[in-house]
């Protein structure tokens, strides 16, 4: 589940290797601000785009705890065959993704809020785990960085019982 960088992968799609060598993925890189109540949880991370050798490109994002909400969500509509959006409140680039007849996905990621660019990349030969693939990588970013801040009323925070700083 980790990279030989050490860095943990919350979403890794690629064309299956010796295809296309297109692959999307976000990179989680650790905690925003560790210690510090309302940033603890955040998570710091990157959205990279490869397309052979034509193409790197990476986005900087920081995640909330309900982006990872939704990208459960979303998950689950990709595998029913559906359209669906990830990150789309513009204070972050956002992803979309489409379900192509030949089992692939097309891929998108917008960068609204900084430089307004997109690329689409095409996954054509995704392998037949991808979903199950997808899951265990959320629950493997869930374990490794749990929400361990509790907002107990609008704008008020605590550390959570099982916090051991």
């Amino acid at each position: 589940m980790h990279s030989e960088d050490g860095v943990i992968h919350l979403i890794r799609l690629a064309d299956r290797p010796g295809t296309s060598g297109h692959s999307v993925s976000v990179r989680v890189l650790g905690r925003s601000r560790p210690g510090i109540l309302t940033g603890h949880d955040l998570l710091d991370c990157e959205i990279v785009i490869v397309a052979e050798e034509s193409l790197n490109a990476s986005f900087a994002v920081t995640l909330f705890p309900e982006d990872l909400e939704d990208w459960e969500e979303t998950l689950a509509g990709l595998e029913a065959r559906r359209f669906g959006t990830w990150l789309d409140s513009g204070r972050t680039p956002s992803m979309r993704f489409k379900s192509q007849e030949s089992g692939g996905l097309l891929v998108s990621v917008h960068d609204g809020p900084s430089t307004g660019v997109t690329v689409t990349l095409p996954l054509s030969v995704l392998p037949p785990t991808w979903a199950a693939e997808q899951r265990d990588l959320l629950t493997r970013v869930r374990e490794v960085y749990p929400r361990e801040v509790a907002e107990t009323s609008p704008g008020t925070y605590e550390w959570r019982r099982n916090h051991h700083s």
